[in-house]
């Protein structure tokens, strides 16, 4: 992949989607960037994309599950070494169907109470501590 220029950024969105105390959390393949870390499942705002659409449509290609859109958690802004992320999460629930894994290595419904006990990517931190801190 070629090396971005650090002034780009890239605006992406993760969903956080509770049931029973737990959280759906992804862990990123082999081969991709930040391989191995966890994330909240989204990814990248198209133009002329609300982050709300974005998430809808990556969540249907990335997991073959619809969500709804409940509510707004952070955005945070982390400085990579292939460019700065600005990262929007979002409380969502399950619309339609359940999770199947199409691109990630795993994926799992983490307690709230245990999610720092995964290896986040960094700019999924800050979520991660508000939804254990707040969101029983």
């Amino acid at each position: 992949m070629e090396q971005q220029p650090h002034t780009q950024t890239i605006k992406v969105v993760g969903a956080v989607i509770i049931r029973d105390s737990t959280v759906f959390c992804a862990r990123r393949g082999e081969g991709k960037t930040l391989a191995g870390k966890w994330e909240f499942p989204g990814g990248k705002v198209e133009p002329g994309e609300s982050p709300e659409q974005a998430l809808i449509r990556e969540l249907r290609e990335e997991f073959l599950c619809d969500i709804r859109v409940t509510g707004f958690v952070s955005t945070t802004v982390y400085e990579y070494d292939f460019g700065t992320v600005e990262l929007s999460t979002y409380y969502c629930e399950l619309a339609a169907g359940q999770p199947v894994l199409v691109e990630h290595a795993e994926a799992r419904w983490q307690p709230i109470a245990n999610l720092d006990e995964l290896d986040w990517a960094p700019a999924d931190v800050e979520a991660v501590r508000l939804i254990m801190g707040g969101s029983r």
